[in-house]
């Protein structure tokens, strides 16, 4: 962003160094909400990779923008590594959800991994509103 500032709109992406991570979203049209729709972007990335990590790696590096749910970025925005932008055209927050197949009793370890991840998702997803 030093060197080509810092977007206003989601169009202006286009003049951006971009970082594709092809996970929540694809690495090349970024949903955005535009005056009250949801519209897609059209970026050219620099780079896309497949894990969020290595998006904020990225991106920190200052290889260029990336865009990954809140959470996975959250740590970095919190110190001072990365910056948010855009946020007047954020889409409503996703909800998480654990789903499983209930068919007779649950395996033991699919009840633990439930009663590990649940309250974690829980605090982690709240601690970001």
């Amino acid at each position: 962003m030093a060197a080509r500032g810092r977007p206003d709109h989601p169009q202006a992406l286009q003049g951006h160094d971009c970082i594709g991570f092809e996970g929540a979203f694809s690495g090349r049209e970024w949903p955005f909400l535009i005056a009250g729709e949801r519209r897609s972007v059209s970026v050219a990335p620099r780079l896309i990779v497949n894990t969020a990590e290595a998006a904020v790696d990225a991106a920190m590096a200052g290889s260029g923008i990336t865009r990954v749910l809140s959470y996975q970025a959250a740590e970095a925005v919190r110190l001072g590594r990365l910056e948010t932008v855009l946020e007047p055209f954020a889409l409503p927050a996703w909800p998480v959800q654990l789903v499983h197949a209930m068919r007779g009793l649950a395996p033991q370890k699919l009840k633990l991994f439930m009663d590990f991840a649940a309250p974690r998702l829980r605090a982690r997803l709240m601690a970001h509103r």
